[in-house]
C-alpha cells in the first residue's frame, strides 16, 4: 500500500462469520501496518465487535484467514496471540484486585517472568498515569481510570497489534482526549498497529485509515481526507431559523439529493448542478417558507456526509 514501507502486522483475508442463519461478517479483508491507526466505524449491529473478536481469536472463523505478524491465528494461535493486545468494550478486569495485581495476573497469564513484567508494569502504569494508584482496588477507579487500566493490561506484554473496541464510549470528553494522546504517543514510540472501533466520527478522522462496516461488509476504506474529498463541492451548509423552513424547501428542490441535520445547521448533499443557481433558488424558497437565512454556503464534507451518502446508495 502506498505510504507504508514495512510489512503488515495483521492480514485478514475473506473473513466470514455465521451465527446460525445470521451472516454477521461477509468476506471482509483488511491489512494493518506498524505505526498505523485504523478506525473502524459503522452503525449499531454492523459487526464491528464481531470483527474484532474474530481478529483476536475470541470467536472462531466460519471462513477466511487471519495472520498476526506472520503467524496464522488458527494454525498457530499461541504465537499469533503473543503479539496481540485486546481491549474489550466492557471493563473485564478484577475489581477485587489492585491495579498492580491486575497487571501481575495478566502478565503471568501471558507467560511473562517477573523480571520482565515488573519493570514493564511500572513503565506502563506511569505512561497511562496510574502509577500513583497502583495499590488502589480496580473496583474503586473512575470510569476513565478503568479504561486506562485496561489499556495498561493490554500493553504489558509488548504487543505489536492492538485491538480496541470502542475504548472511549461512556467517558467524558477530557478523558477521551487524554486517551487519544496516549494512543498517538504509543503508535509513535512503540510502532504499534492499532485497529479501533468507534462511534465518534471525530475519532475516526484522527485515524490514518478508516473503514466503514455495514451489514457485515467492509463497504469502503481509505484515508479520511481522501474519503471526504469524494463529496468535494457537493455539501451546502445552511444556517437557517427555523430549520424546518429550510428542510421543507431543500427537500423540494430537484438539485438537492439529501438533507441531514447537524446540530443547529443542515447539510444539503447536491447533485451535478450549478451551486450558485441552487443557492439562489434555495434562498428564495426558504424565504417564502418563512425562514431567515444566516448563511448558505459550500463547505467541506464530513465523514458523516460520506457514509450517509454511501448508505443511501450514492456511488461517489
Amino acid at each position: 500500500m502506498k505510504g507504508f514501507v514495512e510489512n503488515p502486522v495483521l492480514i485478514a483475508r475473506g473473513l466470514q462469520k455465521f451465527f446460525k442463519e445470521n451472516h454477521a461478517i461477509r468476506d471482509v479483508s483488511l491489512e494493518l501496518h506498524p505505526a498505523e491507526i485504523y478506525g473502524l466505524v459503522g452503525p449499531d449491529g454492523a459487526g464491528k465487535t464481531t470483527l474484532l473478536r474474530l481478529l483476536c481469536g475470541v470467536l472462531k472463523l466460519s471462513g477466511g484467514t487471519v495472520e498476526i505478524c506472520g503467524a496464522d491465528l488458527e494454525q498457530h494461535p499461541e504465537q499469533a496471540r503473543s503479539r496481540l493486545g485486546y481491549l474489550s468494550q466492557r471493563f473485564s478486569l478484577y475489581d477485587d484486585l489492585t491495579v498492580l495485581e491486575n497487571l501481575h495476573f495478566f502478565a503471568e497469564m501471558r507467560g511473562l517472568e517477573v523480571d520482565t513484567w515488573q519493570p514493564r508494569s511500572e513503565w506502563v502504569l506511569d505512561f497511562v498515569g496510574l502509577l500513583a494508584f497502583k495499590d488502589r482496588l480496580a473496583g474503586l477507579l473512575s470510569g476513565g481510570m478503568k479504561q486506562k487500566l485496561a489499556l495498561a493490561v493490554s500493553l504489558v506484554a509488548r504487543p505489536q497489534v492492538l485491538l480496541l473496541d470502542e475504548p472511549t464510549t461512556g467517558v467524558d470528553p477530557i478523558t477521551r482526549q487524554d486517551f487519544w494522546q496516549l494512543l498517538i504517543q504509543l503508535v509513535s514510540e512503540e510502532k504499534l498497529g492499532v485497529i479501533l472501533s468507534t462511534p465518534y466520527m471525530d475519532e475516526a478522522s484522527r485515524s490514518h485509515r478508516v473503514g466503514y462496516l455495514r451489514q457485515g461488509r467492509l463497504v469502503v476504506e481509505g484515508n479520511p481526507r481522501l474519503l471526504r474529498n469524494r463529496l468535494a463541492g457537493r455539501i451546502v451548509e445552511a444556517a437557517v431559523q427555523p430549520l424546518e423552513a429550510a428542510i421543507s424547501a431543500a427537500a423540494a428542490d430537484p438539485g438537492v439529493e439529501a438533507v441531514q441535520r447537524f446540530g443547529d445547521r443542515l447539510h444539503l448533499r447536491v447533485g451535478d448542478v450549478d451551486v450558485d443557481d441552487l443557492c439562489t433558488r434555495l434562498s428564495n424558497s426558504i424565504h417564502e417558507a418563512g425562514g431567515t437565512i444566516q448563511s448558505l454556503q459550500v463547505v467541506d464534507a464530513l465523514l458523516e456526509d460520506v457514509f450517509i451518502a454511501m448508505v443511501e446508495g450514492d456511488k461517489l
